[in-house]
């Protein structure tokens, strides 16, 4: 059988049924000058559009060819790195957010950009949230607070004190997970949004890179530096589910494993399996019901530090560059930055027909 979540494949039959290919991925023109820190793709609309945030301050937004390459369509630009980028419900706007503790708005129509959010320190995340049809952001920072705006006012609706520094965060329907250093998760029910409906800390040991929601919002996925994952259900009533699985990690030798961070999570949209991407250059697709890995592959030649899948899932979008885990002196002008596209086959997200005992 193919290798259980963790494990290595039993055959070299399995191996070859699991061991995914590169040769139809694209590059993208035009690329970013400095490392890649989040992807986003527009949710709806006949078009895909797919924003990409940089070190270098800007965010660029390219709309995807039929030919599977990509055109540059607009241009956001900060005053210091930008952390992450989201798009709105309807499409129509790219929600961006950094280090110069800003939090802005392009609207794609008229190409108009506005301050939407401010913060005491860097923000790290910025997600497309809305209540009852009002378009919504919230920002998470390391000023060790999370902020919901209104696009229409200046100051924030709201302000929630977190345990720590928030490192990722991520929205699904109404529900809302903030990671923070020393491993805290908050879980947040928007529409009671000034409460934590939930906080544990994480069952991975180590600092928490990025949280990823179920596309169903009853759960979400942890992904940590120790090449670790986990699985982690809501509701009290789904914990006999959570489970967490070793992946990123290179096989042993001389009693020794080198493990590589897990730098982004994820799920796809139609099928809900997911895919994990690392410092060691790889990404995998999983199915977490079925504890299985899919499929897995090559190493892409450097670090893969975001993924994403666009609104019907057949493009899956990864970006390549320096994830400084190794520290400012393992990075080097010949560093490889792109984002690359891999068109995803009908076999690979599948999630395995389910066996029914008797």
């Amino acid at each position: 059988m193919a290798g259980i979540f963790g494990g290595q494949p039993a055959a070299t039959q399995s191996q070859n049924n699991t061991l995914g290919d590169l040769k139809m991925d694209v590059a993208l023109a035009s690329p970013p000058e400095d490392s890649i820190t989040d992807l986003a793709f527009n949710p709806t609309g006949n078009d895909d559009l797919l924003a990409v945030a940089s070190w270098d301050k800007k965010v660029r937004i390219y709309q995807i060819l039929s030919n599977g390459s990509g055109e540059g369509k607009a241009l956001i630009e900060h005053d210091g790195p930008v952390f992450s980028c989201d798009f709105s419900k309807d499409g129509t706007k790219v929600l961006t957010a950094g280090a110069d503790k800003q939090g802005k708005v392009m609207d794609l129509a008229s190409g108009s950009v506005q301050q939407i959010a401010a913060h005491d320190a860097p923000i790290k995340s910025i997600r497309y949230f809305d209540i009852n049809g009002s378009p919504m952001a919230v920002t998470g920072s390391w000023d060790k607070t999370i902020k919901y705006w209104d696009f229409r006012a200046q100051a924030p609706v709201l302000s929630v004190t977190c345990q720590e520094r928030v490192y990722t965060m991520d929205v699904r329907d109404n529900l809302l997970v903030v990671g923070t250093a020393d491993r805290y998760i908050n879980v947040i029910n928007l529409k009671e949004p000034a409460n934590f409906y939930k906080t544990i800390q994480s069952p991975l040991k180590w600092q928490t890179r990025v949280v990823s929601c179920f596309t169903d919002s009853h759960g979400f996925a942890i992904g940590s530096i120790e090449g670790r994952c986990a699985i982690q259900y809501v509701e009290e009533k789904d914990n006999a589910s959570n489970f967490s699985f070793k992946c990123h990690r290179d096989t042993p030798q001389n009693n020794v494993t080198n493990v590589h961070a897990v730098n982004d999570i994820s799920f796809h949209p139609v099928h809900g399996t997911f895919s994990t991407a690392g410092s060691d250059g790889t990404f995998h697709f999983w199915d977490k019901d079925a504890k299985h890995r899919l499929k897995g592959y090559p190493n892409v030649g450097g670090s893969i530090t975001a993924t994403k899948f666009n609104k019907n899932g057949t493009i899956f979008a990864y970006a390549i560059s320096y994830d400084w885990s190794k520290g400012y002196q393992a990075n080097s002008a010949s560093y490889p930055t792109k984002v690359m596209l891999h068109p995803v086959q009908n076999d690979e997200c599948k999630p395995r027909p389910s066996v029914k005992k008797r």
